[in-house]
């Protein structure tokens, strides 16, 4: 073939590449443009009451102001929440459906399953993470531990007497490591949720827990909780002498749950950039955030490409942990 023939070859497939784009962006901005038109579901793998639950409702409500459309939360808790991510994963891929995802549902359950439900990183559009929960360590306020310090000494006194609650993977994980790097032997008593947590603690069924502050924030306000420590350096109000818990436990790092919402594989990028600009716009309002941070919920927005990166990264984080515990679920 001749120079000549080539370039017109090399020129024909590039307009015949860029015609084609231009077509699949076509028919994807009027799909975008009357979006939504109808309700919008937010799948939520947890009971009501609990932290995704507080930041859905919360976020439902300020979309249903804006477009003028009903945005419902659907609770499916269950299984460590496969049961709401299947949910989603078998739901149209038209934007309608999106879940409220907790960072063991995209970043654990695939090494806790020998034949994993579903795969969090080709089954799910990514929308944007939606918030970075504080985690604390609490205990009764009843009870005779002021501090970790004491906490750590009277578990080293009854190894496997003391028993502490978490209502998520990642809770459980951070009770792991917590025995781990303390040098202690404690043991894990599961829940479905931080609302059952909180009950928990209240009823003095478990000496302490790991676990957001939504579920038990007015019970800290009220002095019924104390907080011994928090997992990270960002103020908490409520308990402002909680210290970082890196600092009375040494190799014990930051750890925070994090949510984010994703819609199902499929789903029209043009939809899912408009739903990323709709919870970034709700989540920078003052009064939402003020509402969220005193849950000590504290939103945080990313693009969908920034938020698959991330939970790429997180994944591979947690996968060393989660193969150390042995933890399995089949």
């Amino acid at each position: 073939m001749s120079c000549w023939h080539r370039s017109v070859a090399v020129a024909w497939l590039a307009a015949t590449s860029l015609a084609g784009t231009v077509v699949a962006a076509a028919q994807e901005r009027p799909e975008a443009e009357s979006f939504p038109a109808r309700s919008i579901r937010i799948v939520v793998p947890f009971p009501a009451g609990g932290p995704s639950d507080v930041l859905a409702r919360l976020i439902g409500q300020k979309m249903t102001e804006d477009w003028n459309q009903p945005v419902v939360i659907e609770n499916r808790p269950g299984a460590n929440t496969v049961l709401g991510a299947q949910a989603v994963v078998k739901a149209p891929p038209d934007g309608y459906t999106l879940l409220m995802a907790i960072d063991s549902t995209l970043t654990m359950n695939q090494y806790l399953y020998r034949t994993p439900p579903y795969d969090p990183f080709n089954d799910f559009a990514p929308v944007t993470l939606v918030a970075k929960t504080l985690q604390l360590l609490m205990v009764n306020a009843e009870s005779d531990v002021k501090t970790v310090g004491d906490l750590v000494a009277k578990a080293k006194a009854a190894p496997g007497k003391l028993n502490f609650g978490a209502g998520t993977i990642t809770t459980r994980l951070t009770g792991y490591l917590f025995n781990k790097a303390a040098g202690v032997n404690t043991v894990l008593v599961p829940y479905n949720g931080s609302a059952e947590v909180t009950q928990g603690l209240l009823t003095k069924s478990v000496d302490f827990t790991f676990d957001g502050p939504s579920a038990a924030a007015s019970l800290i306000q009220a002095g019924k909780f104390r907080v011994l420590a928090k997992f990270d350096d960002r103020p908490f109000p409520p308990a402002p002498d909680a210290p970082a818990i890196g600092t009375v436990v040494k190799g014990l790092d930051e750890i925070s749950v994090w949510l984010g919402l994703v819609a199902p594989k499929g789903t029209n990028a043009a939809i899912v950039e408009k739903l990323q600009r709709e919870v970034a716009k709700v989540l920078a309002d003052p009064a939402i955030k003020a509402k969220a941070d005193a849950a000590g919920l504290f939103p945080v927005t990313t693009t969908p490409k920034e938020f698959d990166a991330f939970i790429r990264k997180e994944a591979e984080r947690w996968q060393k942990v989660v193969q150390e515990t042995g933890m399995r679920y089949d």
